[in-house]
């Protein structure tokens, strides 16, 4: 009888400690509002909903989220589809199962007293502030639809390597930055700059958005069936937390709160930064739109004689996790 209720005893315990399937999700960036769809998913039980046990891995300047994935530190990643591309041209096999932006929060901020009022004819000579470390891409594609370079000639424009910070632009050592609707151009108006004494260009609006912030994983993922498996439920429940982030924007900014360790977030940026993205994942159910996914393509190709691209991608998105996933 001892024996019969030790077995069972370990039964149940060998049941609860493998019920849920572990998947790790690793972050483009620090924990914030960008990401409030995977973190309220955890805290409101929508991945044990799906049993998963969802790991969730900040990102920071110093991690490149697509080598995490390819060095097998996570299952799937968050990035933007033209360093995503860029990286899979490069040899690594990533493909993107999701995206939850439809549209793209990148923009430049510049100073009104620069006296840029048109890219198109004012840019020219100016200094520009640029992210690197893949982000530099969708800015490098703007240029060349410009016709301007970017080695610092009198017929381009000189870009300075931006740091993750608004400090160019208040230090005036740039006529504009690079800046996220959802989170530095808050900043900038944290700073004491008012929106009348600043003029600012969005990506959307130029007509060289390419897409943001979609989920990628890698192809043999998605090759394994198990893995699908996981996958499918872990980007219902995902965009079930999305859905709810939109719905609840300072429920999302608190749970966001919660789980930043680092205590740099506050709570009023992030219920700014909360309400921003919102407005970029309204209107998507997770899955991806060949359009945009094409208008991404053509504008990253279209960089004369030095695209970000050399070839239209094969293999590059799949369809195949958010089909089942949103049946």
């Amino acid at each position: 009888m001892k024996r019969l209720m030790l077995g069972t005893a370990m039964a149940l315990l060998g049941t609860a400690t493998h019920a849920a399937d572990p998947l790790t999700l690793q972050l483009k960036w620090v924990t914030q509002a960008q990401f409030a769809g995977y973190y309220v998913a955890k805290d409101k039980g929508f991945y044990d909903e799906e049993n998963l046990d969802v790991t969730i891995k900040p990102g920071g300047p110093d991690i490149a989220p697509v080598q995490v994935m390819a060095g097998g530190g996570a299952d799937v990643t968050v990035e933007w589809m033209p360093a995503a591309l860029a990286a899979r041209e490069k040899g690594l096999d990533i493909v993107n199962i999701a995206q939850p932006f439809k549209k793209s929060g990148m923009m430049l901020t510049c100073l009104k007293e620069s006296g840029i009022t048109d890219p198109k004819t004012d840019f020219k000579g100016k200094t520009l502030g640029v992210w690197f470390s893949g982000n530099e891409y969708p800015f490098l594609s703007w240029m060349s639809h410009l016709g301007l370079k970017t080695d610092g000639g009198p017929d381009g424009v000189t870009v300075l390597k931006q740091g993750f910070n608004v400090d160019p632009l208040l230090q005036k050592q740039a006529a504009c930055i690079s800046t996220m609707t959802y989170n530095e151009y808050g900043q900038v108006l944290d700073a004491g700059i008012k929106p009348e004494d600043l003029v600012t260009f969005k990506y959307e609006d130029q007509g060289v958005a390419t897409l943001e912030d979609g989920l990628y994983t890698t192809a043999a993922n998605l090759a394994d069936p198990a893995m699908e498996d996981k996958l499918v439920r872990f980007v219902r429940a995902s965009m079930k937390g999305w859905k709810y982030a939109e719905e609840h924007p300072d429920e999302a900014a608190d749970i966001v709160m919660e789980n930043d360790e680092t205590g740099a977030q506050t709570l009023a940026h992030q219920k700014f930064m909360m309400g921003e993205v919102a407005k970029l994942t309204a209107g998507s159910n997770g899955a991806l739109d060949d359009a945009d996914a094409k208008r991404t393509v053509d504008t990253l190709m279209a960089g004369g004689s030095d695209p970000v691209i050399s070839k239209v991608p094969e293999g590059a998105w799949s369809h195949a996790i958010t089909d089942k996933a949103l049946k």
